[in-house]
């Protein structure tokens, strides 16, 4: 392991630290977002709207 890839890899520990709880808010509200918009996909198809 060459001193390069070490600096690298303390800089990612680093930042996954820092910002991991962000990261895993952002995540999170992804995931809703998918969830509400198969959601509303599903509705509308069942009402017929989205049939083609």
């Amino acid at each position: 392991m060459n001193s390069q890839l070490a600096a690298n890899l303390v800089a990612a520990a680093l930042a996954v630290r820092v910002f991991g709880s962000d990261l895993l808010a952002l995540l999170r509200r992804a995931a809703a977002a998918g969830v509400r918009l198969g959601l509303s996909e599903l509705h509308r198809n069942r009402r017929g709207e989205g049939a083609r």
